[in-house]
């Protein structure tokens, strides 16, 4: 199968302009750091975050260049209830609310379920799964009087098998999960929170650790014959963000070529 060129990049349209967003694991090269810089462009201030001080601290530097006085960073870690709390604190006190939280901290990695250990499993699942909860939480305790949006970032792996897999799909269901439960909840306080799911998004990191065989037959299950590029993720959050999918909650869009 031929595959479809990637298309132009879209240019922001002032989606987001004024709101105040909080977005994870923003300071690699994957959907986090697209979103980032797609937030900015649509008018946001941002505060980025990431568990590695040297890649966030980079990449604040570089966006606070383009974007000057929009961005901020500060180191965290999803499984620090501590860190946790002091990102989302430092989001109310430097910008006086909280509309929007990207969560899109997770953690994979290959191994066959015989082989895997307890702390292969716990480890992924605290990361993706209860990390996603923790940073759940603290948003909706700052955003009961105010309202606001939280996107959580899952995988098509919620939905699908793949071997090798079953620590990250059963963290990423239970993103799912959660998003859906804690919709329902939200709604009281004026918030939405939905998800997404991508298939396969293409980074210089996700490269590094899966093989090439294993992207090659990833690529040729999509639709469009390609992967997609974390910037056409980062669309579907700003969306979902924005006052766009203003009658959407307890949500998971799949962003993929293929269908669940």
């Amino acid at each position: 199968m031929t595959g479809v060129e990637s298309p132009a990049y879209v240019p922001g349209h002032g989606l987001l302009k004024g709101r105040t967003a909080v977005i994870t694991a923003a300071g690699g090269a994957g959907i986090g750091r697209a979103t980032a810089r797609r937030f900015l462009e649509e008018g946001a201030r941002v505060l980025i975050s990431d568990a590695h001080t040297r890649r966030l601290k980079e990449y604040e530097a570089g966006l606070g260049r383009e974007f000057p006085g929009a961005v901020t960073a500060l180191a965290c870690d999803v499984t620090d209830e501590a860190q946790v709390t002091a990102l989302f604190d430092t989001a109310v006190q430097e910008h006086g609310r909280l509309d929007v939280v990207v969560n899109n901290a997770g953690l994979g990695g290959t191994s066959a379920l015989v082989d895997m250990t307890d702390e292969q499993w716990s480890r992924v699942l605290d990361v993706t799964l209860t990390g996603t909860f923790r940073c759940t939480r603290a948003a909706l305790r700052r955003m009961r009087e105010t309202g606001g949006v939280i996107v959580n970032n899952a995988s098509v792996l919620g939905w699908r098998a793949q071997a090798g897999q079953a620590h990250y799909a059963a963290a990423k269901a239970g993103v799912m999960a959660l998003t859906r439960c804690a919709a329902i909840e939200a709604v009281a306080y004026g918030v939405r929170v939905n998800a997404v799911a991508p298939s396969l998004a293409m980074h210089p990191h996700l490269a590094k650790v899966t093989s090439p065989e294993l992207l090659e037959e990833l690529t040729a299950r999509e639709a469009f014959g390609r992967y997609a590029e974390p910037w056409e993720v980062a669309n579907v959050i700003v969306f979902l963000a924005s006052g766009y999918s203003s009658y959407l909650t307890g949500e998971v869009v799949s962003v993929s070529s293929q269908h669940p």
